[in-house]
């Protein structure tokens, strides 16, 4: 049987060193490569550098990072502004989704349209609605008084319609009650099928393995271990410390101890 052959690289860092305040250093010497038409992931605890990270790439920490280089599809784009760095493909959702809360749905994607032709514009919107069906039934609805779940999926398909090479995603699951995290995850997964690249932020191990085809493992601000979920789900310590199972719990479930990491 034929193996598929290994996508090629879209981005690509290399001994990253970001600062905050010019004094904080909170990426270190970090490295890591990005598949083009895969999902990776980010997974780490809060203040492991995981939104650090994205805001780095996508050029939204001026003069960061200070030492590094950062490829997208063979170019160095370090140091960029964000506009430049946008116009060559990476689009970025923040975690606190960025949407303009006082207007509708159709509004806000109406505003990602801005710059294409009318009938560019039409078949965009025509996809998006495809892809996520609640915002064509909500799309006279302001943005503000949509569900969390609502609200991400309209973050997302604003994102899409700018046509992303890299889609970077922090924390979509964020505030979401797990039935509603899996529906954003179902769609993160149909956006790939598009042949879009993802790279996500989460804290959520278990939902951040059922959908990536790589996955990342962050903590002080440098990459500690890296797989695909396969691989991870055999590491013990991953499995102890990020799914809670493994060495260290009594017959009732009561963790008696956590062992030292081996990272």
């Amino acid at each position: 049987m034929t193996s598929k052959p290994e996508p090629p690289s879209l981005l690509r860092l290399t001994n990253i060193e970001t600062l905050y305040d010019d004094r904080i250093c909170v990426l270190r010497g970090l490295s890591l490569e990005v598949k083009a038409g895969r999902i990776f992931s980010l997974i780490g605890p809060n203040g492991a550098g995981k939104t650090t990270l994205l805001k780095t790439i996508a050029g939204l920490l001026k003069d960061q990072p200070r030492k590094g280089t950062i490829e997208l599809m063979g170019r160095q784009i370090q140091r960029r502004v964000p506009e430049s760095i946008a116009s060559l493909g990476v689009v970025y959702v923040p975690e606190d989704r960025g949407l303009f809360r006082e207007l509708t749905v159709r509004e806000n994607l109406d505003l990602a349209c801005w710059g294409n032709s009318r009938a560019k514009a039409r078949e965009a919107l025509r996809a998006v609605y495809d892809l996520f069906p609640i915002l064509k039934e909500k799309a006279e609805h302001q943005a503000e008084n949509l569900s969390g779940g609502q609200q991400q999926m309209l973050a997302v398909a604003r994102a899409l319609l700018r046509g992303p090479k890299l889609l970077m995603v922090d924390e979509p699951s964020l505030g979401l009650a797990p039935r509603v995290a899996k529906d954003v995850y179902r769609a993160l997964l149909k956006v790939s099928e598009t042949g879009t690249t993802i790279l996500l932020v989460e804290q959520n191990a278990v939902l951040a393995l059922g959908v990536s085809d790589y996955c990342y493992i962050m903590e002080g601000g440098r990459v500690v271990l890296e797989g695909t979920p396969e691989k991870l789900k055999d590491n013990d310590d991953f499995k102890q410390l990020y799914l809670g199972i493994g060495e260290g719990e009594d017959a009732a479930g009561w963790k008696l101890y956590r062992k030292r990491r081996r990272w």
